[in-house]
């Protein structure tokens, strides 16, 4: 709205200073002319024949003139005879014209009047300069587009300042109510003070809706919680009976592969229950995040914990932490969070490669590398492995969602997870923390 302003100001700034030589030349011109006028008026009236005798010595040359200017050249004054035919019009007219005198050329402004006197007729002159016209027209037009830059930034400043007033209703519902759309239960449903009805309004408006969406969350997190209760009991009760079929010694061996399969599926559909459920109560507020989480003793446990896979997979796993770096958030969510990073790692790692953990600070922001030599993905794979259900090859186990669930902890913990990866080369999972707690 102010740049609007300003640029509708200065567009009617152009127009008036286009326009300004005109308005200055008839206001100026109005007032020479008026000038003239009374010049021409006075010598009319104190003409005498003596005069005239003494301007025109010669009256049978009707080409004789007398003149009379100032010393600068600004004015003159110019009586020739001329027919009676003419001076009868008694009409006073005006023009610009240049005219020498004495050599140096200068445009005036010009009234000629023809009148007659004794029955003959003459031509009166009387010339203003217009130089001083000019150089007053360029003064006036330099000091008004001076004036008019200083009202545009003034008023420009004004309608900011003013706006920004105006505004700070709206600025104050978009930082204490739009932004905690994510959040419904922490939403501050306190009216915000303004003064125009249309914020009252937009803010009655959001309250209605964040109710609304606080219902829905509501109810969303008793769905997920009814589900999952209803599907891990049958879950149960099929891995329990499948599992007394197992002791079952009539069973042929054809029988028992299909049984133990369907405890596998079994299985693995309730790890994708639980995960689904995790990945639900992360993203729904659901854990608290005031416990001390030391990062050097989470990887360490963690190192003894997969050393049986690392071995497996002749990996090399190197921690070189150097710091002892503290930080309060939920420590289960937070060991989850490196502990799937960690897995990842192995899993899509080479044989005989190696795993580099690593800390450090960037612009005072500590971080957590996971470095791999493994498969490596390209661009369009990296894309997409925080999307739930997403694999980086088909023949890899697994049900995609511990990538997703590393995304729902970093996002709950306000951390920064960076992926860098090539084709054959490897992948680095950066987790930078949003600021300092405790540096020991």
């Amino acid at each position: 709205m102010a740049i609007f302003n300003a640029l509708t100001r200065l567009l009617v700034i152009l127009v008036l200073w286009l326009m300004l030589p005109i308005l200055v030349e008839n206001v100026v011109y109005r007032h020479i002319n008026n000038g003239l006028l009374e010049k021409k008026q006075k010598f009319i009236q104190h003409l005498d024949r003596n005069e005239i005798d003494d301007f025109i010595e010669n009256e049978d040359d009707s080409t004789e003139t007398y003149s009379q200017f100032s010393t600068l050249h600004s004015e003159f004054l110019v009586l020739s005879k001329s027919s009676v035919k003419k001076a009868n019009q008694k009409k006073a007219v005006f023009t610009n014209e240049y005219r020498i005198i004495e050599g140096e050329e200068n445009e005036y402004r010009i009234l000629q009047y023809h009148f007659t006197y004794d029955n003959q007729g003459y031509q009166l002159e009387i010339g203003s300069s217009l130089g001083e016209v000019k150089d007053l027209t360029f003064i006036i037009r330099f000091f008004i587009i001076i004036v008019f830059v200083v009202i545009l930034l003034i008023t420009f400043l004004a309608d900011t300042f003013y706006i920004e007033y105006l505004l700070k209703p709206f600025y104050k519902i978009i930082d204490t109510k739009i932004r905690r759309v994510n959040e419904p239960e922490a939403f501050d449903h306190t009216p915000i003070k303004a003064r125009s009805r249309d914020f009252r309004e937009l803010d009655f408006v959001l309250n209605q809706m964040m109710d609304r969406i606080a219902e829905l969350f509501k109810k969303e997190k008793q769905f997920i919680s009814n589900v999952s209760h209803e599907l891990l009991t049958p879950i149960a009760l099929l891995k329990n009976k499948f599992e007394n079929l197992l002791q079952n010694d009539s069973l042929d061996d054809n029988a028992f592969d299909k049984i133990a399969g369907s405890l596998r599926t079994l299985d693995m559909l309730k790890k994708i229950i639980n995960n689904l459920l995790l990945i639900s109560r992360i993203e729904n507020n659901q854990y608290e995040a005031n416990e001390e989480v030391n990062f050097h003793e989470i990887v360490t446990d963690l190192q003894e914990d997969l050393q049986d896979r690392i071995d497996d997979r002749e990996i090399q796993f190197l921690n070189k932490m150097e710091h002892d770096f503290s930080f309060t958030g939920n420590k289960t969510l937070i060991h989850i969070l490196i502990y799937n990073l960690v897995t990842n790692a192995i899993k899509y790692n080479k044989p005989n490669g190696s795993i580099i953990v690593t800390d450090g600070f960037v612009e005072e922001r500590y971080f957590i590398s996971i470095a791999d030599s493994g498969i490596g993905m390209n661009a369009s794979q990296i894309e997409k492995i925080f999307s739930r259900f997403a694999r980086i090859s088909s023949d890899q186990e697994g049900q995609g969602l511990g990538l997703a669930i590393a995304d729902s902890i970093a996002s709950f913990h306000h951390i920064e997870i960076k992926v860098s990866s090539a084709p054959d080369e490897g992948t680095t999972f950066v987790l930078l923390f949003p600021e300092i707690i405790k540096h020991n």
